[in-house]
């Protein structure tokens, strides 16, 4: 088992604050017992000596006492500089504020909940990230190391093994809204649907797929949605060739950060002023110069080119095509 850097820290410190203890109760001991003082003497003599102050001894030392004096001189002396060099070394080289930072990304991730766990940081997972946080969604990142550079993108990290429980745990899975799996096998990813699934029953679940085969693997142990990198990459070069300008349309009205023309989603709840009520009548287009392209059932059904007379139900959800600003003018509504 990996031991990570913060247990490797308290290890340094431990073993620093067991030096200095042993240091020093060896030393009261030896005094004691050479010269036969009392415990308080014997332990003051002990750190006046220690720290080469140069107050006068506690009481004249015999032969013996100063022969135990030089020793513990050799031998404590050597020992405090030691823990005073590594002392400085950890504080210099960021040992310890690591240790405290860590300390804080855990009561960070410990208060959130309704939050996204994407595993594993590799290109893919970058590009998820990037995504999640330029809509203001909260995700936890599971990966078995992080650099230094990965802080700018992800500032919540679990470092460790995804495919484990206790691992899932500490990420807050049990109160996470969603999980999505982009490691590097597809063995990995199915243990990771597993996990999760037995762990959230409720918890949705995206997965990557590189074989076409583990697809319906991946769904039968758990995941929602399979996403095939290699089958949507080879669509798109296709789709290219045979049709750009489509092509062109989709990703300039899906790209993240276009200030013309994006698409969004819009659910309509229980008791909205949308709810049983025809897109004629709601008017989208005439209020707010917005395009419904579609409507998702909250059966799965999807109605596309949806026309002036289809009645929009609770649950249904509205792609709509669109300016930015007028966009969130009607998320506005939508959220009230």
């Amino acid at each position: 088992m990996k031991i990570q850097p913060h247990d490797s820290l308290r290890r340094k410190i431990l073993v620093l604050v067991i030096l200095q203890a042993l240091i020093i109760s060896m030393g009261t001991a030896g005094y004691m017992i050479v010269e036969g003082w009392g415990a308080f003497e014997s332990f003051y003599m002990v750190i006046i000596t220690l720290a080469t102050i140069g107050y006068q001894e506690v009481h004249p030392l015999t032969t013996g006492g100063r022969v135990f004096t030089i020793a513990l001189i050799i031998v404590g002396v050597g020992a405090l500089a030691y823990t005073v060099n590594t002392g400085m070394r950890i504080v210099l080289e960021g040992e310890l504020q690591q240790l405290l930072g860590r300390r804080k990304m855990e009561k960070k991730i410990k208060a959130m909940k309704d939050h996204y766990i994407i595993c594993g940081y590799g290109r893919m997972g970058q590009i998820i990230c990037h995504e999640l946080r330029s809509n203001n969604v909260p995700y936890i990142v599971i990966e078995k190391e992080r650099s230094e550079t990965d802080i700018e993108i992800a500032e919540l990290f679990v470092i460790g093994d995804a495919t484990r429980d206790d691992i899932l745990i500490e990420a807050g899975i049990e109160r996470a809204a969603g999980l999505i799996s982009v490691l590097s096998t597809d063995a990995q990813n199915l243990f990771v649907v597993l996990s999760a699934r037995g762990l959230n029953p409720t918890l949705k679940i995206v997965a990557r797929a590189g074989e076409e085969s583990t697809e319906s693997k991946l769904i039968r142990a758990g995941a929602d949605r399979v996403v095939s990198p290699y089958h949507i990459g080879g669509l798109k070069m296709a789709h290219t060739i045979l049709k750009p300008a489509v092509v062109d349309f989709l990703e300039f009205a899906t790209k993240t950060g276009n200030i013309e023309l994006q698409m969004e989603e819009l659910t309509v709840t229980e008791g909205s002023e949308f709810a049983n009520r025809s897109l004629s009548e709601l008017g989208i287009g005439r209020k707010y110069g917005v395009i419904i392209v579609a409507v998702k059932r909250s059966s799965g059904e999807m109605l596309f080119n949806p026309t002036h007379k289809s009645i929009v139900e609770p649950g249904d959800t509205l792609i709509a095509l669109g300016e930015v600003y007028k966009l969130r003018g009607l998320e506005e509504m939508f959220k009230k």
